[in-house]
């Protein structure tokens, strides 16, 4: 046996069976998307074994795009669990044979309750599929397992079309970076996507700043009484013109032999990287990142380029921003 090339396969067949996929899209996906958004409920996902899994997945993942959503145990659903079901919800149910004992158990109920139902099938002429309202034909040639038994490819298939599904609803509803960070408070991804660089950057008393005309003598004495790193320059408007970092001054070191004498207009670097009051700290962390040589200091400005803050790439990722 050829570890890799048995690995190779699964992922050739799985990877067709996406592509199969595409050319089966048809006007029922639409429909599908627009019942989802106009429903005045939650969307009920339902599917037992893997196909169970994979549901918990798509219900997971709409909740958390701006779909409320569940997952409902068929097995549970006959006894008792139908209760959970309120007016307006609909149900995507998930069978890859379309006879799947439990969940034909419920439909029938579905229907009485008044739910339309949204159908992802291997078998588009099946049971359920004659009781569904949208079909979405998510059937594969083969499954990846050398026995065309265990579910490999059918659950591909059916966790993209439930990822389609979230995505297209997504874009329809405008949801927006601040409306998915508001659903994923806590961790790591909630504050990355929370977190501005008003909220990390030091300002007042803490933000460096001197004037273009000031000697490098008191924009030393400024890097280090701020101990930043750097001071912001600025001419007599208050808008920034430059910046002096600690890498500015071992530089000058090396070339000047008086530079405690130099100009600040001298020893600068020029209109500077500097990023907006108001955005996302993240973004100010690809800035820094994404420059030929890491950016260690970042000047926050307000709309005039009036420097009101500066950024330490230490305190962004010590914030959870990176």
């Amino acid at each position: 046996m050829n570890i890799l090339e048995e690995i190779r396969k699964v992922l050739e067949t799985e990877m067709k069976s996406i592509g199969d996929l595409i050319k089966k899209l048809n006007n029922n996906y639409v429909l599908a998307v627009e019942l989802m958004f106009e429903c005045k409920g939650r969307v009920v996902v339902s599917g037992i074994g893997k196909s169970g899994l994979i549901g918990r997945k798509i219900a997971s993942t709409l909740a958390s795009t701006g779909t409320p959503a569940f997952f409902l145990d068929p097995a549970e659903g006959v006894h008792g669990d139908l209760g959970m079901i309120m007016n307006g919800d609909i149900a995507l149910l998930i069978s890859n044979s379309g006879e799947t004992e439990e969940i034909l158990k419920i439909s029938p109920n579905l229907k009485k309750i008044g739910m339309k139902i949204i159908l992802l099938t291997g078998k588009p002429n099946s049971s359920l599929a004659k009781l569904s309202d949208i079909v979405l034909d998510v059937g594969v040639d083969k499954e990846a397992c050398p026995l065309n038994l265990a579910p490999t490819a059918s659950t591909t298939t059916t966790l993209a079309t439930g990822d389609a599904l979230a995505v297209a609803l997504l874009e329809k509803r405008g949801f927006k970076p601040e409306d998915f960070a508001f659903l994923h408070p806590g961790g790591t991804l909630g504050k990355k996507l929370l977190l501005k660089v008003d909220d990390v950057m030091h300002s007042g008393e803490e933000n460096p700043i001197i004037s273009e005309e000031k000697s490098m003598k008191e924009a030393i004495l400024e890097i280090t009484s701020k101990r930043l790193g750097a001071t912001n320059i600025v001419n007599d408007k208050g808008i920034i013109v430059g910046i002096i970092t600690d890498g500015d001054l071992r530089r000058a070191i090396e070339k000047y032999g008086n530079l405690l004498e130099k100009n600040v207009r001298e020893i600068m670097t020029k209109n500077p990287v500097v990023i907006e009051t108001g955005k996302l700290a993240a973004e100010a962390v690809h800035i820094m990142e994404d420059r030929p040589s890491q950016i260690m200091v970042l000047p926050v400005v307000d709309t005039k380029r009036r420097p009101i803050g500066m950024l330490r790439i230490h305190d962004l990722v010590k914030g959870r921003a990176a």
